[in-house]
């Protein structure tokens, strides 16, 4: 089948247009990434000097020990401050609500990190949180430079989170350390991948599936969360083989 002028001339057209596209993206794409990854530091650096907090200061880790209420609330106001932040986009996108909202956030999950931290031994959360930083280094490197696209994985993960809050539930009524360790090591094996994931949605490009540039506040709460679950159960695994 021969190929007519004007079926050049249109794929020629739609060729460029891809090519404008594309140099039109790239820069938009990029200054995305950076303000992820600056909102992202922001928020570690705050966790990380909850964690320290309440770890180092002996006052804060007797009061978390004591008032161990605080758990179910803290964790019961960072269920709605998520359901808010992940679900009413025109309340993520509003600035500058969405950095109130996101700032508020990010102190009550690093108050919440700290009485967690605060029930462990301070070698164990020291050694959790060396661990996390170079797995979360390592896995970011990998998702930046691989060629495979995890971002289909998203589905099958979201039923694996299911399954593993039932395991959860399991292993709390059974009290067995053998399953507490399987729990931490599935765990942190998920949100590992989950990691991949959004840092892939986050950079588009090739990818199937990628977060809208729009989406800064949506994307490093992703990938913050990915963070702070991972420590969690990395945390759990660290102190059940230090005990």
């Amino acid at each position: 089948m021969s190929v007519g002028p004007s079926q050049l001339e249109s794929a020629k057209h739609t060729s460029d247009r891809e090519f404008q596209q594309q140099l039109t993206e790239e820069p938009i794409r990029k200054a995305f990434i950076r303000k992820v990854y600056s909102i992202l530091c922001c928020q570690l650096l705050i966790s990380g000097g909850c964690i320290a907090f309440f770890i180092f200061f002996e006052p804060a880790k007797k009061f978390a020990i004591k008032f161990q209420w605080l758990y179910i609330v803290v964790f019961s106001v960072l269920f709605v401050f998520l359901i808010v932040l992940s679900c009413f986009d025109s309340v993520r996108r509003k600035f500058p609500l969405n950095f109130i909202l996101l700032g508020l956030f990010t102190l009550l999950q690093g108050f919440a990190l700290g009485l967690v931290s605060a029930r462990f031994k301070t070698d164990a959360v020291l050694i959790a949180v060396g661990v996390t930083a170079f797995v979360v280094l390592a896995l970011t490197i990998f998702a930046l430079q691989t060629k495979l696209d995890f971002t289909y994985l998203s589905g099958i993960l979201f039923v694996l989170v299911i399954v593993l809050v039932a395991f959860g539930i399991l292993c709390a009524i059974l009290q067995s350390r053998y399953l507490t360790l399987v729990y931490s090591c599935l765990g942190a094996l998920i949100f590992s991948v989950y990691l991949v994931v959004d840092t892939q949605l986050m950079l588009g490009g090739k990818h199937k599936y990628s977060v809208s540039p729009e989406e800064y506040i949506f994307a490093a709460l992703n990938i913050y969360m990915d963070i702070f679950n991972l420590l969690l159960f990395i945390l759990m695994l660290t102190s059940s083989f230090r005990d």
